[in-house]
């Protein structure tokens, strides 16, 4: 059955440990899958950017009727992830670890069949669930003989760690990797599958994401001796954190200090200190109102503490915003629908490879496969879900956009 060979293939790349920068083995048999299709399989050289062993996994599947169709899902995993030892069972909805079961759990409380590890590792359903779900859906769809656009199946390496295999893409992969992409009229669309949310969900609002790194320089002192002449770093990069709105600031829009790091020994006024930050919003012009307000609070704290400070900030990705209106949204409303499922357009506050993507030429947007727990011990996928995933890229693939 078509189902338990998609189990099959779950089950055997999950036991294929991935940590980011080590994803060589894990794209070489997803190469091997997508070869036997007939796929042409490359890996670009993105390796001195990402630090992997491997490059992203580009592969190309000529269609045969107009039009073109990305679909991405990544090859790395969080830790820890060592020896997976993967648990088919079915238990009832009151034994899933989650606070607040949603509705289709409790429909079924007789018993729901999930995928979980044994043991203190994670499952790494993020993101071997929408891996494995693309390759049985192309799988599917060559077999059946269907009419099908052409199909180029993108699977990055380092997501886990800030996108890094997706932000190394160069800017032209598609036509660098496909002569035929370069007659694109419009940029092709791109179906990410690595969120929560049950099969039909659909991340239509991601925010930008920025991280900094401020610099306090005091000047140090024996603290017991001449704690007055020493300007303490520690201190004024404490009184810039106390100075920011930090956490939840409103429903797209949230900021944090993640690190602090200084001095050499207690008894010496520590010279430097090191923060570390973020801030994040779906609306950009908030995350640049949050920036602009962490800077000023360090630059304040710096001068009232007689140093100096120096902040670089980086953008990570930017945001993603899609109205319900727009093509891409209403083709996967459509092929959720054939594939019996309830179209959820929803919004996060994470980061996936979409948010990068669509700077390289693509519209993409993610979609929920319904991994739950995800980056933890207790993360499971029922699968029933790793089905649905599947029919609804099978779906999307033979659906053409109306």
């Amino acid at each position: 059955m078509e189902s338990e060979r998609l189990c099959r293939l779950f089950e055997e790349l999950v036991a294929i440990e991935s940590p980011s920068r080590v994803e060589q083995a894990m794209g070489l048999r997803c190469a091997q899958e997508l070869e036997a299709l007939g796929a042409t399989v490359v890996f670009d050289t993105t390796q001195s950017l990402t630090g992997s062993n491997c490059g992203n996994l580009i592969a190309t599947l000529p269609g045969t009727r107009p039009g073109h169709l990305v679909l991405a899902a990544h090859l790395d995993t969080v830790e820890p992830c060592h020896a997976i030892e993967v648990v088919r069972e079915r238990v009832p909805f009151e034994a899933l670890p989650v606070e607040d079961p949603s509705p289709w759990m409790t429909e079924n409380a007789q018993a729901i069949e999930i995928y979980r590890s044994q043991g203190e590792t994670i499952l790494s359903a993020d993101d071997k669930a929408g891996v494995a779900a693309i390759l049985e859906a192309v799988r599917r769809v060559v077999e059946s003989g269907v009419d099908r656009p052409q199909l180029t199946i993108l699977f990055t390496v380092g997501e886990e760690i800030s996108l890094q295999g997706a932000s190394a893409l160069a800017a032209d992969f598609l036509t660098a990797t496909d002569a035929d992409a370069a007659a694109e009229p419009d940029s092709p669309p791109c179906y990410v599958f690595d969120a929560d949310g049950r099969p039909g969900s659909l991340i239509v609002g991601a925010p930008c994401h920025w991280t900094f790194e401020a610099r306090f320089t005091g000047k140090a002192a024996h603290a017991g001796v001449e704690p007055e002449v020493g300007r303490s770093a520690i201190s004024m990069a404490a009184q810039a954190i106390a100075a920011m709105n930090l956490g939840r600031l409103d429903e797209e829009t949230t900021t944090n200090v993640g690190q602090i790091q200084g001095g050499v020994e207690v008894n010496v006024v520590a010279q430097e200190c090191l923060l570390r930050g973020e801030c994040r919003s779906r609306n950009p012009e908030k995350a640049d109102v949050c920036r602009q307000a962490m800077e000023s609070a360090c630059y304040q704290a710096a001068k009232e503490g007689e140093g100096t400070v120096d902040i670089q900030w980086v953008k990570d990705y930017p945001a993603v915003a899609f109205s319900l209106d727009d093509p891409l949204v209403r083709h996967f409303a459509q092929a959720a629908k054939q594939a019996g499922l309830s179209f959820s357009p929803t919004t996060t506050g994470g980061g996936s490879d979409a948010n990068v993507l669509g700077e390289k030429g693509l519209r993409a947007i993610c979609c929920g496969i319904g991994m739950t727990n995800f980056h933890s011990s207790e993360e499971f996928i029922a699968v029933e879900d790793l089905e649905a995933t599947t029919c609804l890229i099978e779906a999307l693939i033979t659906t053409e956009s109306k």
